[in-house]
């Protein structure tokens, strides 16, 4: 549990820790040094989830459930929003059902919170969630990542997963994604990448997102440039800022939305 930075949500909540590399937008995750450092600390939670290679610290391919972070969601009394596993992917394979099952339980008894669920496996996540006992959150909002137009499939697979919201994180964009159907989608997230290794974002690419937002009435989110500006000058994450065709974009999607399954 941990109050965030990140500027779209409120908390995170971690119930599971570690996960793997599963397409591009995973090479530079924040949450492989993230877990390193953790596990330096002596957090046992995040002992032994990565490895060296060369320079770069990886994941080893492990996700490991939490019941002690269970209860964390329940002592919070002022709503918030809540990232769901900022250092993880609660749809990984190694979690199963069971836990899946747990947390969907907690989400369920604290409506006074709304979760941001995120995944890079929303196959996943559909063959899961269309089992019973599973069933639809008002307060539960599900999104998946999409980096590039490698990735853009995922869309249509969230598309058929039931949620009161669903949303896309564009972030890293480190290609264009060419044209995507956002019908269903309440809510798109966009930014550059951080850190050394950073991969540059185009306006361009932007540009594409951001019109087909406004085609669909997806509310809008500009969270970044990252490591790389507008202009192409690499700099600090705070100097490029988050300023977009002259403004901030803080659009959020509509609590009151419900879709018709």
């Amino acid at each position: 549990m941990s109050e965030t930075a990140i500027e779209w949500t409120d908390a995170t909540w971690n119930p599971v820790a570690g996960c793997s590399i599963v397409s591009a937008g995973c090479t530079n995750c924040y949450a492989m040094n993230m877990a390193r450092r953790l596990e330096a600390m002596g957090i046992q939670k995040y002992d032994g989830l990565t490895r060296k290679s060369g320079k770069r610290t990886v994941w080893k391919g492990i996700a490991r459930e939490d019941q002690t972070s269970l209860g964390i969601p329940y002592k919070w009394r002022k709503p918030r929003k809540i990232f769901v596993n900022s250092m993880s992917d609660l749809f990984h394979e190694d979690v199963s059902d069971e836990f899946i099952s747990q947390v969907w339980q907690v989400m369920s008894e604290t409506p006074h919170h709304n979760y941001q669920v995120l995944t890079k496996r929303p196959e996943r996540m559909h063959s899961v969630l269309t089992k019973t006992p599973f069933k639809k959150l008002a307060n539960v909002w599900l999104g998946t990542s999409v980096e590039d137009a490698g990735a853009a499939a995922r869309i249509d697979c969230l598309r058929e997963v039931p949620a009161a919201i669903r949303f896309i994180s564009f972030e890293p964009l480190i290609g264009p994604v060419g044209k995507v159907d956002l019908t269903g989608i309440h809510w798109a997230i966009v930014g550059g990448e951080s850190g050394k290794d950073a991969r540059p974002i185009k306006e361009d690419w932007i540009d594409n997102i951001h019109q087909q937002c406004a085609a669909h009435g997806t509310a809008f989110f500009f969270k970044q440039w990252g490591t790389w500006g507008k202009d192409n000058k690499k700099r600090s994450k705070k100097a490029n800022g988050r300023v977009y065709r002259g403004r901030t974009w803080d659009e959020m999607p509509s609590t009151s939305t419900s879709l018709t399954l």
